[in-house]
């Protein structure tokens, strides 16, 4: 017998879930809108925002960075740890005050020669940070050192061929060339002058510096450098200025020292001589004409009577 019996499935859809997925999917797409919407408005805000500030730096002139000098407490604190440091071999605080005085005067940028690397290299550097600061020193191996350990230090090493028992025959053979070789006005790159350092950078020669500081080279014992060719250096440096300021200061530390007080007085010369203590010398040079062969307008005094005053 044929089952008549069907079995009629009837389904039914609610509308209530067909309108909860609906709803879902416009929730979303609104959030999807808004999230684009402020991540683009952002995008914008920020661009222009980041051009208007380069414009400013841009039109901003470039000394504005460079040239802010440091604050006094700054230098007055730098001086004072200096002064107070371990080292047998440090300066003073006056002598540094001194120093200091004057590159805080220096029209910027300053040029500052320095011979020697001392326990003061890294304020020298601090103190003159709108400048260009340069070091010179006898030892190599100390230099590349230095260089290497602190990397914002410009240091160059020099061959010394001088020896501090032949200074009164090396004064003589100078004042003998003054107007040859030994000229007081000149570029020393290509002189034969016993006492003019002439294997320096070429660039050390093409500087007009400001202020230079003689510090180096080390040693007092007889066969030691000493230091008659920086002091002969440093006045050939100053007189032979081709512009900025034509005045040039130059300290010798150490100013007691025989070799350093002479070679001053001989190539620095004492009407030159602003300011001494115990142990600093302080003469400020004038440049002077091409044609020049007189170191000093006191044209009689000599070694002798140097090594006596």
């Amino acid at each position: 017998m044929k089952n008549t019996n069907t079995n009629t499935k009837f389904i039914l859809l609610h509308p209530y879930i067909q309108k909860q997925g609906s709803s879902n999917r416009l929730w979303l797409l609104a959030f999807i809108s808004f999230f684009t919407l402020a991540f683009l408005a952002t995008l914008i805000y920020t661009r222009d925002t980041t051009s208007s500030i380069t414009t400013t730096i841009s039109s901003t002139p470039l000394s504005t960075f460079t040239n802010t000098p440091l604050p006094s407490s700054v230098i007055n604190t730098l001086l004072h740890y200096a002064s107070k440091s371990n080292d047998t071999y440090h300066m003073s605080h006056s002598d540094l005050k001194t120093i200091s005085d004057v590159l805080r005067k220096c029209s910027s940028p300053c040029n500052f020669l320095v011979f020697g690397l001392t326990p003061e290299t890294l304020l020298w550097k601090a103190l003159n940070h709108n400048g260009r600061t340069v070091f010179i020193d006898e030892n190599r191996y100390y230099a590349a050192y230095f260089e290497e350990k602190h990397p914002e230090i410009d240091a160059y090493d020099v061959q010394y061929t001088t020896r501090r028992s032949e200074m009164k025959e090396l004064i003589a053979s100078a004042k003998e060339q003054s107007g040859n070789e030994c000229r007081p006005v000149q570029n020393l790159l290509f002189s034969e002058c016993k006492l003019g350092l002439n294997d320096l950078p070429n660039h050390v020669y093409e500087v007009d510096w400001d202020v230079i500081l003689v510090d180096g080279p080390r040693g007092d014992w007889p066969d030691a450098p000493g230091r008659m060719s920086p002091i002969f250096t440093a006045g050939v440096l100053a007189r032979s200025k081709k512009s900025g300021n034509p005045k040039t200061h130059v300290f010798v530390h150490d100013f007691s020292g025989k070799v350093e007080r002479i070679c001053g007085n001989e190539f620095l010369c004492k009407e030159n001589l602003v300011e001494t203590t115990h142990s600093l010398g302080h003469y400020i040079l004038e440049k002077m004409e091409e044609s020049s062969v007189k170191y000093c307008k006191d044209h009689n005094h000599s070694s002798g009577s140097s090594s006596s005053s």
